[in-house]
């Protein structure tokens, strides 16, 4: 994709452009009256968000990520789908599905009457894709940049056959300390383990974050919050289509082994992730659609 034709027929002067990240790896930078923001048509995924009051970035971003193809890139809100975790059916293939490390096209850039910028993404079958998972598809992105973040996923099934996904918005935010950070909103609920062979538990409290966390989290709200008080700010998770809530941080030990983290990254950023895995699988009959949705509000 040429970033110069890209300018041609998407771009909207002053407030939204292409550039190149890197070689071969086009990203829509926007800049209006509310934000400004990063969005990477590799993976389709947003990799910068930071509202005009805001003194950091909502997303977390590291800075050893890999711009290569096949890789995933390391921050930001990276698409899981059309699975989420490792393969449910045993093949090998690659955790996570393969919507975050294929390059996805611009179907429409537009300014809202608020001023708000809305940017529609999507990716399409083909025989790569058919090869790893045998379906016709069309998976869209929708995000909107205003005063906050807007996200809907669509998935349309364009096969003969019904169609089972999990998927997830693997959001990495920005956090001051790791240590002083609460999620609320989840205390009372019962999770998965992921970090403890996958034993159900129950949440006592607010969750707090101490060493390694890998938790999926079930019947959640709508609405939860991450309380940050290095960072003086707490944000506001409101998510639609969704009662999954995956709440990762890889600690210190292992972001050691992880090669695309600095070694103390880890203190830096909390996922929160809203999704449809687990008990909370999605089947689609041929022709339906699901919107996964997710609003991030700097309160």
């Amino acid at each position: 994709m040429d970033s110069n034709q890209l300018n041609r027929d998407n771009s909207i002067p002053p407030q939204l452009s292409f550039g190149d990240r890197q070689p071969g790896f086009p990203v829509i930078k926007i800049n209006n009256a509310f934000a400004t923001a990063e969005i990477s048509l590799y993976g389709g995924q947003v990799l910068s968000f930071q509202p005009k009051k805001a003194q950091a970035d909502l997303l977390f971003l590291s800075d050893r990520s890999t711009y290569q193809l096949g890789k995933a890139i390391r921050g930001g809100i990276p698409i899981c789908w059309p699975w989420f975790g490792a393969d449910p059916a045993r093949l090998g293939r690659a955790n996570h599905g393969f919507g975050r490390d294929r390059l996805w096209t611009v179907r429409n850039t537009e300014t809202l009457e608020n001023g708000a910028t809305r940017v529609a993404l999507s990716l399409q079958d083909d025989e790569a894709t058919r090869k790893i998972w045998n379906y016709a598809f069309e998976v869209a992105i929708a995000i909107t940049v205003g005063e906050t973040l807007d996200l809907e996923l669509t998935s349309h099934n364009r096969d003969q056959r019904p169609m089972t996904i999990t998927q997830a918005l693997h959001t990495y935010f920005t956090v001051g300390d790791i240590q002083q950070v609460k999620v609320l909103g989840l205390a009372g609920l019962d999770y998965i383990d992921k970090v403890d062979s996958a034993q159900q538990k129950s949440q006592i409290g607010e969750v707090t974050i101490q060493g390694e966390v890998d938790r999926i989290y079930q019947n959640t709200a709508p609405k939860l919050f991450i309380d940050d008080p290095s960072l003086e700010r707490k944000i506001e998770v409101c998510s639609r289509n969704s009662t999954t809530t995956i709440v990762w941080n890889p600690g210190m030990e292992k972001t050691a082994t992880m090669g695309d983290l600095s070694p103390d990254a880890y203190q830096q950023f909390l996922c929160v992730e809203t999704a449809n895995a687990a008990a909370e699988s999605i089947t689609l009959a041929p022709g339906e659609r699901y919107t996964l949705g997710v609003t991030y509000r700097l309160l």
